[in-house]
C-alpha cells in the first residue's frame, strides 16, 4: 500500500518520528522531514519494515531528493533527567529547529507531542507506515542511530551495540550483568539483570 504523500493539500508539512526509545543505552534521536512534491514512493517505509541494507540505500536518496530534513539527538543523561517521552518530544522539537523552512503543520508518529511555536500539529498512530514524510523521518533517525552505536561499539565491544543497537537482547543484558553499565546507559532504565 502506497503512503499518504500529503496530510493535506494546503500546508508544508513537516513530518517528524524518533528512534530509540526503548533502547538502554545511546540517545533517542528524532528527524524531520519535508517532502518535495515530486518526491517518489521508492521503497520508503515504516523504518522497522525495511532491512539494515534497504535502509541505509534509501539514506542518500531521501536526503538528496527531499525539500528539507535535520535530525536531532539527546544522550541518556537528559533522558536520566526529563524521562524518554519528554526526552523523545524534546528531540523533535530539536529536528525542527534545524530545518531552514518552517512548517506550517507537523506530523507526528504516536500519540503524544508538545506544542512547538504555535505551529498546529496532528498525532498519528503509525504514522511511519502510513505517511510518506514520517516513514522518510523514521528512516532517517533509524540510519543515523544506528551508525552511532556501531561506532560506540568499538568503545564497548562486549555489549555487541553493533548488532543489538543498544536494544536489552539478552547479549546486552549479560555484558550488563558482567560489566555493569557505561556512561553511555540510561541509568533511569531497568540495568539490573540475574
Amino acid at each position: 500500500m502506497d503512503l499518504l504523500q500529503k496530510w493535506t493539500d494546503h500546508y508544508i508539512e513537516a513530518g517528524c518520528d524518533e528512534v530509540g526509545r526503548g533502547c538502554l543505552s545511546g540517545p533517542v534521536v528524532a528527524a524531520a522531514v519535508i517532502l518535495d512534491d515530486s518526491f517518489k514512493q521508492n521503497l520508503v517505509n515504516d523504518s522497522k519494515k525495511l532491512t539494515f541494507k534497504t535502509r541505509m540505500e534509501l539514506d542518500s536518496y531521501i536526503k538528496d531528493n527531499v525539500k528539507n530534513y535535520a535530525i536531532a539527538e539527546l544522550p541518556p543523561a537528559f533522558i536520566d533527567e526529563h524521562n524518554i517521552l519528554n526526552a523523545s518530544i524534546h528531540a523533535m522539537h530539536r529536528a525542527l529547529d534545524q530545518l531552514t523552512i518552517t512548517p506550517e503543520l507537523i506530523l507526528v508518529d504516536g500519540n503524544k507531542f508538545h506544542p512547538y511555536n504555535y505551529i498546529p500539529h496532528q498525532c498519528i498512530i503509525k504514522g511511519d507506515s502510513k505517511v510518506l514524510s514520517i516513514a522518510a523521518a523514521s528512516i532517517l533517525a533509524k540510519n543515523y542511530r544506528d551508525r552511532l552505536m556501531i561506532e560506540l561499539h568499538e568503545e564497548h565491544p562486549e555489549y555487541k551495540w553493533n548488532t543489538n543497537f543498544g536494544y536489552a537482547t539478552k547479549a546486552h543484558q549479560q555484558a550488563l550483568i558482567k560489566y555493569g553499565p557505561t556512561k553511555y546507559h540510561r541509568l533511569s532504565f531497568r540495568l539490573k539483570y540475574d
